[in-house]
């Protein structure tokens, strides 16, 4: 025999059913996530609490109680991309030819790098005690490191490459953020399929054709402030 329905009132009578309530507190969970990328994006990591709650309709104390610290909230905010970044140098790794799986590695961070303004900040500098940032700074040299092993092993590689030019290029890449996403992407295309013939150890006599290039000019740079 079926379970009678109960007709016991719910505790929060007025607000609706508790599936209703769970809906909303994720609802709410991804608009301060949203608003924590944007005020981040736009006034860096160390921007006021009290903007991010202002920016997601919030009031601070409701912030407080889903993310108690600020690292909580950065974490949180950029968790998304950095498990994704974990799958690109997955995928490199597992890559038979080691120079397309660390030119694809590169493809895919330069991507993140811009469409996803405010995470160079988690991936390039870390943030205090955020990510576990020294354990996931070692995985990640160790798996560059091990992918420039392979492709200068197979000759992919000039001899005179240093690890440090990855570095180089992320912070080239980093730069092109403050541009709208219609420039910054093809832009960042652009300079990592330049840069990476050059990395090459036999770039070929004619060397294959350049992504478009973005719509950039000396009056309409747009610099970080």
């Amino acid at each position: 025999m079926p379970a009678q329905p109960s007709h016991k009132p719910s505790e929060n009578t007025g607000e609706g059913p508790r599936h209703d309530l769970r809906a909303d507190a994720r609802r709410n969970r991804e608009r301060v996530l949203e608003a924590a990328r944007e005020v981040f994006t736009a006034q860096g990591t160390d921007a006021p609490m009290s903007a991010v709650a202002r920016r997601a309709g919030v009031g601070v104390a409701t912030l407080y109680r889903r993310f108690p610290t600020r690292t909580e909230l950065l974490t949180a905010a950029f968790d998304d991309q950095l498990t994704e970044c974990a799958a690109f140098f997955e995928t490199a790794l597992a890559d038979p030819d080691p120079g397309h799986g660390l030119y694809t590695l590169l493809e895919k961070v330069c991507t993140t790098l811009v469409t996803d303004r405010g995470f160079d900040t988690v991936l390039m500098t870390g943030f205090p005690g955020a990510l576990d940032y020294d354990r996931e700074r070692a995985w990640a040299e160790e798996g560059l490191a091990r992918l420039i092993r392979r492709a200068r092993d197979a000759g992919q590689l000039r001899e005179d490459f240093a690890p440090s030019d990855i570095p180089l290029l992320l912070l080239a890449v980093t730069g092109l953020a403050a541009q709208p996403p219609d420039t910054a992407l093809p832009a960042a295309r652009r300079l990592l399929t330049y840069l990476f013939q050059s990395f090459q150890a036999h770039p070929p006599a004619t060397p294959g054709p350049l992504p478009p290039a973005p719509p950039l000019d000396l009056t309409g740079l747009n610099l970080p402030a």
